[in-house]
C-alpha cells in the first residue's frame, strides 16, 4: 500500500466522484451560503448611511427616500440603526441554516464512507491484516474517513463560496472605482504563487504526521490490550518509554506542519498587508483630489477589507485543505488494497456441504516470504476426525487458514466436496465452518449473544441447548444475570475455560458440518479439560472435523493423524508412551502422538 502525496488534482477528482451523490445537498449548502454574499456587500451600508447622511448632512439615497419621510440626521441615523439589527439577524438565520444543512450533509458523507472502509477491510484476507496490523486499519477508517467531510463541508463549500464572494465585492468595488479594484487584484498572482509553492510541501509534511500518530495508536492497541502481560513483567516503565517516543516523532512532525503553515500565512498576511496600503494611498489621493468623498473612501476601504477577506480563505483554506487531501489518499489506498480473497464471477452457491475435504499439492507463501506450505496433500472423507501436530511455526494455523479460505494457495488447490474452495461463493463456504480457537474471542456483549453470534436469529431455547451440550449451562444459570451476563472486553469477565466452552456452544449452535478445533484444550486446568473434551465428543459426532492440538487427549479419537513437518503432511500414529505421560502425570490418561518418521528407526532397530 502507497501512501506518498499524490497528484492533488486527482485525488479532488476522484473525491469529486465519491461525492455524487450528495451533489445536491452541496448544491443546497453552497446556495444558503452564498445568501452570505449580498449580506456581506450590505454591511457597510449602515456606516456610509451614517457617516454621509446622519452625520455629513447629505440627502438620504434615492432608495430610502422613496418610502421614508423627511426627517434629517435623526431619520438617517435611525435608519443606520434598523439596517444593522436587520443585517445581523438574518446573518445569523443565514449562518445557522447552513450549520444544520452542514452538519446533516457531513455526518452522513463520513458515514457512508467508514461503511465502505469497513466493508473493504473485512473483505481483505488475514495475510494483510497479518502485514498491516488492526490500529493502521482502525485510525483510517476512524480518523482519515473523516477527512472526506471536512474536504466536503469545510474545505469545498467554503472555497466556492468565497469565490463567489470574491467575485461579486469585485464587481462593486469595479463600478465604484476601477483603479481601486486593479490595484487590490493585483496581488492575486503572488497569493497563486505562495499557494502551489507550499500546498505540496505542507500536504508531504500531513502525510508524515499521520503516518506517525497511526503508530502511535498501535503501540496504545499493542499496550492496552496485553496490559497483564506488562503488569506481570514489570515492563510499565518500558512501554511509557516506547510511546513517548513515538509520541516525541509524531509531535516534531506535527510542529514541522505548523512551521511551514506559518511562513505561508505570514507571507499571505505580508502581500495582503501590500495591497491594502496601495489602494489605502491611491484612496486618500482621491479624496484629496475630490473624486471620492470621505463616505465613498470608507466604503471602499470596507469593500477592500471584504474583499481580501475570500481571498485569505481561498489561499488558507487550500493550506488547510492539505491534510484532509493526505487524510484522504490513505483512506483510498485502502479502498484501492487488492482483495486476494474474493469470488469468482461464476462462484457456486452451496446450501450445505457433506464435508469431504482434500488438499491436492497445496503450496503457500506469504508476500516476500519463503513457502510455508510445500506441496501438503490429504484426503479427508466426509465425518473423519483428523488430529494436526507439528512445532510451533510449523505451518499449522496456515493451514487451517487454507481450508476455511482466509487464504489462498499460491499453487494447487483445496477442494470440498470435490470442488475447488475458489468454487464456491465465499459467503456460503464459511457457513459450513465452525471454529473454536486456542483463546476463545467474545465480544462485549451478553452470554447470549455470544453464542448465538454464528446465528443470530436463534432462539432462547436453542441457546440454552446449545450451553448444555457444551457443558456451560451449569456455570451461567449460576451467574446473577444468567444469560444476560455480560462477558466484558473480549469475555475477560469469565475463566478462561467458560470462555472456551461458551465458544463450543457457538459452534453448536451453528450446527456446521466440517468443525476446526484449533487447541482447544490447551489452557485449561485438567478439570476443566475433561468436560471441554466430553463436550467436544457431542460436537464432533457426525462431522468433519480438524484438530489441532499439543495436549494429546484431544487426539484419543482422531481416525487419522498428521504432522506438519517441513511444509508437508506426514502422517503419524497414535501410541501409548508411558514413560512420556508419567513426566506429565498423566500416563494412565492419555496416548503419545508419534509420527510415522520418528517409528522408523525404532523398527530398523
Amino acid at each position: 500500500m502507497s501512501d506518498k502525496p499524490a497528484d492533488a488534482r486527482g485525488m479532488v477528482r476522484r473525491l469529486a466522484r465519491h461525492l455524487r451523490p450528495y451533489w445536491g445537498l452541496l448544491a443546497l449548502i453552497i446556495a444558503v451560503d452564498l445568501v452570505a454574499v449580498p449580506l456581506a456587500l450590505l454591511t457597510p451600508l449602515p456606516l456610509k448611511v451614517a457617516v454621509d447622511n446622519a452625520i455629513g448632512g447629505q440627502p438620504l439615497p434615492a432608495w430610502a427616500a422613496a418610502w421614508l419621510p423627511e426627517g434629517g440626521a435623526g431619520v438617517a441615523l435611525a435608519l443606520a440603526v434598523v439596517l444593522v439589527v436587520a443585517l445581523a439577524l438574518l446573518t445569523q438565520l443565514q449562518r445557522n441554516g447552513s450549520w444544520l444543512l452542514q452538519a446533516w450533509t457531513g455526518e452522513r458523507i463520513v458515514l457512508a464512507f467508514r461503511a465502505d472502509l469497513f466493508r473493504q477491510v473485512q473483505r481483505l484476507s488475514m495475510t494483510y491484516h497479518d502485514q498491516r496490523g488492526t490500529a493502521d486499519s482502525l485510525y483510517r477508517i476512524q480518523y482519515d474517513a473523516a477527512s472526506v467531510q471536512w474536504f466536503a463541508i469545510h474545505g469545498l463549500t467554503p472555497l466556492l463560496t468565497a469565490a463567489g464572494t470574491l467575485a461579486g465585492i469585485t464587481a462593486v468595488m469595479w463600478a465604484m472605482d476601477a483603479e481601486l479594484a486593479l490595484v487590490a487584484l493585483a496581488v492575486m498572482p503572488a497569493l497563486v504563487a505562495l499557494t502551489h509553492v507550499f500546498g505540496r510541501a505542507v500536504r508531504a509534511r500531513w502525510h508524515r504526521q499521520k503516518e506517525l500518530e497511526s503508530s502511535v495508536q498501535s503501540v496504545l492497541m499493542e499496550s492496552l490490550g496485553a496490559l497483564r502481560v506488562v503488569k506481570a513483567f514489570g515492563q510499565e516503565q518500558r512501554e511509557e518509554t516506547r510511546f513517548v517516543e513515538r509520541s516525541t516523532r509524531e509531535v516534531r512532525a506535527n510542529l514541522a506542519v505548523v512551521r511551514a503553515q506559518i511562513v505561508f500565512y505570514t507571507l499571505t498576511a505580508l502581500v495582503l498587508a501590500t495591497g491594502t496600503a496601495a489602494a489605502l494611498w491611491i484612496g486618500v489621493r482621491s479624496v484629496q483630489a475630490g473624486t471620492l468623498t470621505l463616505g465613498q473612501l470608507t466604503m471602499v476601504m470596507a469593500y477592500l477589507a471584504q474583499l481580501y477577506a475570500p481571498l485569505e480563505m481561498l489561499t488558507s483554506k487550500v493550506s488547510e485543505m492539505q491534510s484532509a487531501l493526505a487524510s484522504c489518499e490513505r483512506a483510498f489506498a485502502l479502498l484501492d488494497e487488492q482483495v486476494d480473497v474474493a469470488d469468482r464471477p461464476d462462484a457456486k452457491p452451496l446450501a450445505r456441504a457433506r464435508g469431504e475435504i482434500e488438499l491436492r499439492d497445496v503450496h503457500f507463501a506469504y508476500p516476500g516470504g519463503a513457502e510455508v506450505i510445500k506441496g501438503a496433500s490429504v484426503h479427508v472423507p466426509a465425518g473423519a476426525r483428523v488430529g494436526i501436530v507439528g512445532r510451533t511455526g510449523a505451518g499449522k494455523t496456515t493451514l487451517m487458514n487454507l481450508l476455511t479460505r482466509f487464504q489462498d494457495p499460491t499453487a494447487g488447490s483445496v477442494r470440498l466436496d470435490g470442488v475447488d474452495l475458489r468454487d464456491w461463493r465465499l459467503a456460503d463456504l464459511r457457513r459450513q465452518f465452525a471454529i473454536v480457537l486456542q483463546e476463545p474471542v467474545l465480544f462485549s456483549t451478553t452470554i447470549a449473544e455470544n453464542i448465538a453470534y454464528g446465528r443470530p436469529d436463534a432462539t432462547p431455547a436453542e441457546i440454552e441447548a446449545a450451553a448444555r451440550a457444551a457443558n456451560a449451562h451449569d456455570f451461567i444459570a449460576a451467574l446473577p444475570d444468567g444469560y444476560a451476563t455480560q462477558v466484558g472486553e473480549r469475555g475477560m469477565m469469565l475463566s478462561g475455560g467458560q470462555r472456551q466452552r461458551i465458544a463450543l456452544a457457538r459452534a453448536f449452535l451453528k450446527d456446521a458440518p466440517i468443525l476446526i478445533l484449533d487447541e482447544p484444550t490447551s489452557s485449561v486446568d485438567v478439570h476443566t479439560e475433561a468436560a471441554i473434551i466430553d463436550a467436544m465428543e457431542r460436537l464432533m459426532a457426525g462431522r468433519t472435523t480438524f484438530i489441532v492440538a499439543h495436549r494429546l487427549a484431544t487426539l484419543a479419537h482422531c481416525d487419522a493423524v498428521y504432522a506438519v513437518e517441513d511444509g508437508r503432511l506426514v502422517p503419524a500414529s497414535v501410541e501409548a508412551s508411558q514413560p512420556l505421560l508419567a513426566n506429565r502425570g498423566l500416563a494412565h490418561e492419555m496416548p503419545a502422538v508419534h509420527t510415522a518418521r520418528d517409528a522408523q528407526p525404532a523398527e530398523a532397530a
